[in-house]
């Protein structure tokens, strides 16, 4: 079922729920619409929430608010079209937007018109909502064969064998104020990718203003490309669970004008698996994504936040847990430390992917950094051995690609 104009004018309340008998995090409503003053093109919101069993699409002039978890089932699409600016519940982790395994959404704006997620609140901050999660059939290392694993948030299955699994497009999306956090142990990410397919089409996406991480990668194999994250509270790129895609023209900016208590994490920061589930496929593989055109803007080598006070741990990239990954033209500025290599020489092994040429950094320059490398990997290995082409990274061409559609 669509919905249509002719439904939302017509009606001046629809609310139909059935209440489910599952104990878990997914939503217990099966549909949801709430549409305080008639609807249409005017100034009434319209409220979405509930596990969509059919399509959902969205259209322009319809002032939509998002006030709980908006979950598509596998078999549907929830289509927005450019220019729209969608406003979640300033409620927390609860209120959230996901696509399951076999659905699909179609997303795309334009650099004009971009689509935009973000907070109802009249002083919108981090936090405020949850985000948008994919969930896919692309393969995962964190369990064994096709199992699938389960979602942090949401609960919801996720992993399989079709690396060409396709969860459909984001183009030219922005989100905002995301991160609610459900405890101390699930968390909201700006953009969750749980085993979602090289299938699926992403681009011109940004995290703005977060509480967690701003992209996180679960596994998979999907490509993304033009990605800007700015001010995130946690890391801004995450990947784990051997997720082996490729990552193109990303500018990261963290919280610059940092405190103590409220500062950013890693640009990136890499695992290899997932420590929570272990390392169970087989034959064993690790991350191993591409990552081109970076560039990452600290907030200088002495990592003094505005109390004065300063750390030694801040750092650009933090790659563990034998993560592989070649990085090819960066620029990393403004940091003391710019890769953090953990790991040891059995499970977790990271220094042996830089010996074996499968953790590379090719073409990169530094600015305003006191360290290029620590290795606390458990095998030796030189800086050559991990670096090359020092002073020749360029970066992501940001000034061009971000205009207009991004926030600074």
């Amino acid at each position: 079922m669509r919905i249509k104009n002719y439904l939302l004018l017509s009606l001046v309340s629809i609310t139909m729920l059935f209440v489910s008998c599952a104990n878990d995090d997914t939503a217990d409503i099966i549909f949801n619409i709430t549409n305080n003053e008639g609807g249409g093109s005017g100034s009434a919101d319209v409220f979405l929430s509930g596990t969509y069993t059919n399509d959902l699409t969205l259209e322009s002039g319809v002032n939509y608010k998002i006030n709980g978890s908006l979950v598509m089932a596998s078999g549907t699409t929830l289509t927005i079209p450019a220019g729209m600016t969608i406003k979640a519940l300033a409620a927390g982790s609860d209120v959230y937007v996901a696509i399951s395994q076999g659905a699909k959404i179609v997303a795309e704006g334009t650099s004009t018109a971009p689509i935009v997620f973000t907070s109802d609140a009249a002083s919108p901050e981090a936090g405020d909502w949850g985000g948008l999660i994919l969930l896919g059939k692309a393969p995962i290392n964190s369990v064994t064969g096709t199992a699938t694993s389960t979602s942090e948030i949401a609960g919801l299955p996720y992993g399989g064998n079709i690396a060409d699994d396709d969860s459909g497009s984001l183009r030219y999306v922005r989100i905002e104020y995301s991160g609610g956090s459900a405890d101390g142990q699930s968390e909201n990410n700006g953009l969750s990718f749980y085993a979602v397919g090289n299938g699926t089409s992403v681009e011109y996406i940004q995290i703005y203003e977060g509480k967690d991480d701003g992209v996180e990668f679960f596994g998979g194999t999907v490509n993304v490309s033009y990605v800007s994250v700015i001010n995130l509270q946690d890391d801004s790129i995450d990947w784990t669970e051997g997720y082996s895609g490729t990552i193109s023209d990303v500018y990261v900016q963290p919280i610059q004008n940092p405190t103590e208590s409220f500062n950013s994490d890693k640009a990136f920061e890499c695992d290899g698996y997932n420590d929570d589930f272990g390392n169970n496929s087989s034959p064993v593989f690790f991350s191993s994504p591409t990552v081109n055109n970076v560039t990452i803007i600290g907030v200088g080598s002495s990592n003094t936040f505005q109390d004065g006070s300063t750390t030694s741990a801040y750092e650009a990239i933090r790659l563990r847990r034998g993560t592989e990954a070649i990085f090819t033209n960066v620029v990393i500025s403004g940091y003391a430390e710019a890769f953090d290599l953990d790991g040891n020489d059995t499970t977790d092994p990271t220094g042996a992917a830089v010996i074996a040429d499968k953790l590379q950094v090719n073409n990169i320059t530094f600015t305003d950094v006191t360290n290029k490398l620590k290795n606390d990997t458990g095998v030796s290995f030189t800086e050559a051995d991990f670096i090359s082409g020092d002073g020749s990274g360029t970066g992501t061409n940001y000034a061009t690609w971000g205009a207009g559609w991004t926030r600074q």
